[in-house]
């Protein structure tokens, strides 16, 4: 490997550390700032299904915890899974990131429960989830296959995730966001 091409992925990885830092940062401070300062009240901003208000937790949901074991529990797959969504490429994390987030954000606005609010990342963990198991089926190449048997291998379990298990647990986020990370795979596939 050349000097050029070792600059150019440590750069590379640098910027990845970067977003997924950021991110999880922003995660992180608005959660302590909601516990010690709004008194969990950020919360309101959530996904409110079937009301036009509840539109705007689309935007926030993903950013918003139910406490700290909430956030802990989502940190790690969001760092994992963001990760090897962004390996290829690192633009297919934002595209990724968009296409699940509004997916997951109107399947849950549309079939919630009512009189619920939904928040958390776990609509993008799914997301991205979706992607790495299906980005091998459609792009059909060697390394997108291989990446999708290890997703599968060490996060498959999850998939359960999409089902009605647990009161308080948004399932329909867990859904809609691993069908929105299968539609960003099709739509990102470069088969070869």
């Amino acid at each position: 490997m050349s000097q050029e091409n070792t600059k150019a992925i440590t750069q590379e990885l640098k910027v990845q550390a970067l977003i997924l830092g950021s991110s999880v940062a922003i995660f992180w401070l608005l959660e302590l700032a909601d516990l010690f300062v709004f008194g969990g009240s950020l919360d309101l901003y959530g996904i409110r299904p079937h009301s036009l208000l509840g539109l705007r937790g689309i935007l926030f949901a993903p950013f918003l915890h139910g406490g700290m074991g909430h956030l802990i529990a989502n940190t790690v797959p969001f760092v994992v899974l963001g990760w090897l969504t962004m390996l290829h490429r690192t633009r297919d994390f934002f595209v990724v990131t968009v296409v699940t987030q509004l997916v997951s954000g109107f399947g849950v606005w549309l079939f919630g429960s009512p009189n619920s609010i939904h928040i958390g990342a776990s609509g993008l963990i799914f997301g991205y989830l979706g992607f790495l198991l299906l980005r091998g089926y459609f792009e059909r190449r060697l390394g997108s296959i291989l990446v999708s048997l290890v997703v599968g291998i060490l996060y498959g379990s999850l998939v359960w995730g999409v089902l009605p298990s647990s009161f308080g647990i948004s399932w329909q986020g867990h859904l809609f966001g691993f069908l929105g990370g299968v539609l960003a795979a099709r739509l990102l596939a470069r088969r070869s």
